[in-house]
């Protein structure tokens, strides 16, 4: 990968760390390709069981756009006549949102300091927001002209209510780690020295997991967020019938049984 994402795997959790700590892990193109290939590689990695992003240094987990870069690309378009540059919400925020809230493996965000714009998206899409004390959210489109992307029109109001998203999005501004937590968008504060050992604990207990049936539970949860009651417990009978015959499944039964701690392997 290159240099502006880190990509690591070690025993069964692939650690992404966005990594351009000087501009506040904005995201270039280089960053949004390098993002989106990790996450599709720890995806598609069967020796992969949970995955944690976070970002480079103290300051930013992800401010989104780098908006230098944009403006540089706006200039060129107005003197080629050309109109690509928009099309990164299609070639590239969709594709990490997707592979992220997708991914058939639990996702875990340390939030190690701001998540903005496309960066809180991420961390929104996300299954669970591991977050240091100091770190700060912001919607931050609408301050620049621009309208919510990188699943945040879906995710922030499933988190925090209609009306609270649609103040934030229309009055963008920085809401504290401690706030986001009473919300209900963060699951655990910690101390900002404590953050990265407490997320790669916290990614590594889901690694020691039934994969298979975090999978199952991402997908219930996904699906019976936009489908009725009846429609709901038929894929709950769906995925409940697979879960029953997974490897993971039979060896909890036996390990309840022996009263021994399961040892899952993933399947």
């Amino acid at each position: 990968m290159a240099d502006t994402v880190l990509y690591e795997v070690t025993d069964g959790l692939a650690t992404i760390t966005i990594n351009r700590p000087d501009a506040m892990n904005a995201l270039n193109v280089a960053a949004k390709v390098a993002l989106r290939d990790a996450l599709l590689a720890a995806s598609a990695d069967p020796g992969v069981r949970s995955v944690l992003l976070t970002g480079a240094g103290e300051r930013a987990f992800c401010v989104g756009q780098d908006l230098r870069e944009h403006t540089a690309l706006l200039a060129a378009e107005r003197e080629t006549g050309t109109s690509t540059t928009m099309s990164t919400v299609r070639e590239h925020y969709n594709p990490i949102v997707r592979a992220i809230a997708e991914m058939p493996k639990p996702v875990v965000a340390g939030v190690n300091g701001v998540a903005a714009g496309a960066g809180l998206g991420f961390a929104l899409a996300a299954d669970f927001r591991v977050v240091a004390e100091t770190a700060t959210f912001n919607t931050s489109f609408a301050g620049v002209a621009l309208t919510a992307d990188s699943g945040v029109s879906w995710t922030l109001p499933r988190l925090i209510g209609h009306g609270r998203a649609a103040d934030l999005l229309m009055f963008p501004r920085s809401v504290t780690a401690a706030e986001a937590h009473g919300w209900g968008m963060v699951n655990r504060l910690v101390p900002p020295a404590a953050l990265r050992a407490e997320a790669t604990a916290t990614a590594r207990a889901l690694a020691g997991g039934p994969t298979s049936a975090y999978a199952a539970i991402k997908e219930s949860l996904a699906y019976g967020a936009g489908h009725p009651l009846a429609a709901t417990l038929e894929k709950e009978d769906e995925l409940q019938t697979a879960a029953g015959g997974s490897e993971d499944h039979r060896i909890a039964v036996q390990a309840f049984l022996a009263k021994e701690k399961p040892r899952f392997v993933g399947r």
